[in-house]
């Protein structure tokens, strides 16, 4: 028998990817996740800013980055400043640095939706992928030919099953982002 219990592990774990992208994903509301990207040089190397400083939601539009280490301050406001994606203007007072979140305009929402939709597509293929993992392993298979055609229908309906589930999630956060 065929089991298909891992590539639908894998299958989760490439939606879950996909969510943890969206999370990302500026909606017009502050959310630390917005500044998960960021790389701040401290220490002579460039580090990820979560191990730098704490991300806080001081509100739905200011984010507090509290520094580890306060002489990285002038690093973090210009790591942020630099990442033009995110398009925010940090400022510090020596102790945290302040990032405002405006508010989005209609075309830099839109904008916003096209980029969700390019990691839609990179989930897809994702997934895709590992239909066609699961689909090498039973063509090498020695299972009757009919066990075959049933497990390979397993597989594509897990495959529309994960699809179906991420276009959900980015309708969700498609209609997010367009909200005012």
């Amino acid at each position: 028998m065929f089991d298909s219990s891992e590539y639908e592990v894998a299958m989760k774990n490439a939606v879950a990817r996909f969510e943890n992208e969206l999370k990302k994903i500026r909606t017009g509301r502050a959310h630390p996740d917005m500044l998960s990207t960021i790389k701040v040089e401290a220490y002579g190397e460039f580090m990820p800013l979560n191990q730098v400083a704490s991300v806080t939601s001081a509100d739905a539009t200011m984010l507090l980055v509290t520094p580890f280490d306060p002489a990285n301050i002038q690093n973090i406001a210009k790591a942020i400043r630099e990442d033009q994606a995110l398009g925010l203007n940090p400022s510090d007072d020596g102790h945290v640095v302040r990032v405002p979140v405006p508010p989005l305009t209609e075309e830099r929402r839109k904008e916003i939706v096209k980029t969700a939709s390019s990691k839609v597509e990179e989930a897809k293929v994702a997934v895709r992928n590992v239909r066609e993992d699961a689909r090498k392993e039973l063509k090498n298979a020695e299972l009757p030919e009919d066990v075959k055609k049933r497990a390979e229908k397993d597989i594509d309906e897990l495959t529309k099953k994960f699809t179906e589930k991420i276009d959900i999630l980015f309708k969700d956060k498609s209609a997010e982002i367009m909200a005012i």
